[in-house]
Parts: C-alpha cells; structure tokens; sequence
C-alpha cells in the first residue's frame, strides 16, 4: 500500500547536546529523509566585535579567547599580529618561537576535543572522549604553568608574551611530546578501522572541492576535500617555514575525511613542536616600550592564522586613538557551516548529526 506524506519542520536545539552548543537546525523532512535544512545563528551573539571598538588595542586581547574558547592561543596570536603588523611592532625571536609552541600544543588540544565530540555523535558514548580528554588535561596543565588558565589563555602580549616559560614547562612539555606519538597511534588503532565509524562516516555528507573552494572553507573541512591548503605554507606566519611538516588530505571529502585529517594534523603538530623545542633561541620576550594605552597610526591591517577549525583572521582599522576603529573576525566555523545544508540533504536526521560533528564548529566564533 502507498503511503501518502507531507513535509514536516523539525526544530534541533537551540539547546541540544549534538548542536555543539547555542545552534540551532530547522529542518524540513519527507519522511525521514531531509529534503531542506536551515541552519539558525544568532542565539549566543554577544556582540564582541563592538565591544571591541570601545576598548584599548591591549583590553580587546581579553576578547580574542572568549570567541574560540577551545583555541584561545590561537586567537590571541591573530589579534596580536594583526596589532603588530598595523603599528610596525617587532617580536623576539624567542617570542615568535613560543607562540609556534603554545599554537601547536592548542591545535593538538582542539583536536582531541573534536574528534571525542565527533566519535561521541557517531554513538559510542563518552569512553572515547575520556581517551582524548586524558591527554588534552596534560596540555591544559602545560597551559596553566604558563598563565594559570586552563580555558582562556591571556599568555600573548602585543610585542611579544607575558613572561618566559618557567623553569617547569619543558621537562613537563618533552615528557609529553615524547609519549603523544603512542597515544595517536591508539586513537588511530582504536577507531580508523572500527566498522562502526566505517559505515556511519564513509560517504557521508561528502563536500566535493569545487563546492569547499567556492564556499571559502577551510582548515580540516576544506583538506578533507583533497585542497592542500594551510596558512602556515602558504601564507606562513611567525617563523613556520623553517620547520618541516606535511599537510594531510583526504581523498572523498566525506566525514571520515575530515576525522583522519585532525587525527594526522596532530601528528605533525607533534612534529613541528619537536622541532622548535630543540631550536629555542632564548633571550628576551617582550618588546620594550609597549605603552598599554597603546595608539596606533591610522591605517588598516588583516593578519590570519591557521587555527584548528581553518583560516581564523582580525581585521583592524584605526584611525589614530588608543582603540580600533573597526574590529571585524574571520571566523572559519562561521564560514564552514554554510556548507551545511548542502552536505546534509538526503541524508537522514542521525547523519545530519554526525556531518554537523565532523565539521567541528565553536559557537562562541560563530555568534561572536
């Protein structure tokens, strides 16, 4: 007998667990197949980019962390160079090479989180996570040696950082580098091959790469489509293009695509932090006579960086006073999620949870 159907709206969150915080999905389905699907924005919007034009350059760092608030040194050091480029500040080379440190370690740290996030979507419930969550409160620790947070890091200063690495943070750091390789192999043992994450990942909300490359995405989401492409190559920053590491890439652009990218993304954080530990140039950390009430010439900069979730970019305007003109972010969770809908129509309710997982979005950076 045929049944006869209608489209029906479905509301997912905005207070869901599997939207990854204050999001919410409108979705229109025939039967259980969805036929349409609206991503929502607006429900965590905390307006930091104005906030930010009625603060000092040296207040609004405190704004940076609170955004991607799972890669908060990685958004202190776009607002930082960005204020650097914009008032021709120079930074130690023992600075420069710390940030290398501390953006890797929280590239390594944001990508546990995301895969345990992302395999928890998948059904296995919590023991996963609590793998990767152990080693991520390892870098957390190394983390609150540095500036007494474990959550949002106020360790970069413009001109440079707040203070040297203590005399604890390296024995602490190599211990932890030299067992990191053995724990992604487990990860990768316990879950590249498990059937479970085969038959709910493969083939699943595939991004072809034209479509990546015309809705400007980035990070794991656009190399999961077969796009070689990451800030530190090929538009380096900092002094990345004295060490040596390579850029995964997947085949299909599927989910799983984009779960083996950050799985092998940290072993070549691993890689790149081996490097800078042996390369410490020493010396000072902070540029001297950076005023706090900081006035910048008038003019504009844009400086990006190559954060865990894809190209995370501050644009600056000033025009001669002590607080910026416009404060504008390139978000990359903002601009991987447009790709949303595309990725998930035809494909069942549970898959649209696992494709909305593995593009791995922050809230605080999508309603900022």
């Amino acid at each position: 007998m045929e049944l006869r159907t209608q489209p029906f709206m479905v509301n997912i969150g905005p207070q869901h667990p599997s939207t990854h915080g204050v999001f919410r999905l409108r979705v229109i389905f025939d039967g259980e197949t969805i036929v349409d699907l609206e991503p929502v924005f607006g429900y965590l919007h905390r307006g930091l980019e104005k906030l930010g034009e009625g603060r000092t350059y040296t207040q609004c760092l405190t704004l940076t962390d609170r955004q991607d608030y799972l890669s908060a040194m990685n958004n202190n050091l776009a607002y930082v160079l960005a204020v650097e480029k914009l008032g021709g500040i120079p930074v130690p080379p023992q600075a420069t090479q710390v940030r290398v440190l501390v953006s890797e370690l929280q590239r390594i740290a944001s990508h546990l989180f995301a895969i345990g996030a992302f395999i928890n979507d998948l059904g296995a419930f919590f023991s996963p996570f609590m793998y990767m969550l152990r080693e991520r409160e390892k870098i957390t620790d190394l983390f609150e040696m540095l500036c007494g947070q474990r959550l949002t890091h106020n360790f970069l200063r413009i001109g440079g950082l707040s203070h040297d690495l203590p005399p604890e943070f390296m024995p602490a750091l190599r211990a932890l580098i030299d067992s990191m390789p053995r724990f992604i192999d487990e990860y990768d043992q316990l879950l590249s091959d498990n059937e479970i994450i085969w038959a709910r990942s493969k083939g699943v909300g595939v991004l072809p790469r034209d479509l990546a490359i015309n809705a400007s995405a980035s990070g794991p989401v656009l190399r999961g489509s077969g796009v070689a492409w990451d800030l530190r190559q090929a538009d380096p920053y900092l002094n990345y293009p004295q060490f040596q590491f390579d850029i995964p890439i997947g085949a299909n652009g599927d989910a799983y695509d984009r779960f083996r990218v950050r799985l092998e993304e940290m072993r070549q954080s691993v890689r790149i932090i081996k490097q800078a530990m042996e390369s410490l140039p020493g010396g000072p950390v902070m540029t001297p006579d950076v005023n706090l009430a900081l006035r910048l010439p008038k003019g504009e900069a844009y400086a990006h960086v190559e954060s865990p979730r894809g190209e995370l970019g501050y644009y600056l305007v000033s025009d001669g006073s002590i607080n910026p003109y416009r404060f504008k972010v390139r978000a990359p969770s903002f601009i991987n999620l447009t790709t949303l809908r595309e990725l998930c129509l035809g494909w069942k309710l549970a898959d649209a949870i696992v494709i909305l997982g593995s593009i791995d979005i922050v809230l605080g950076e999508v309603d900022r």
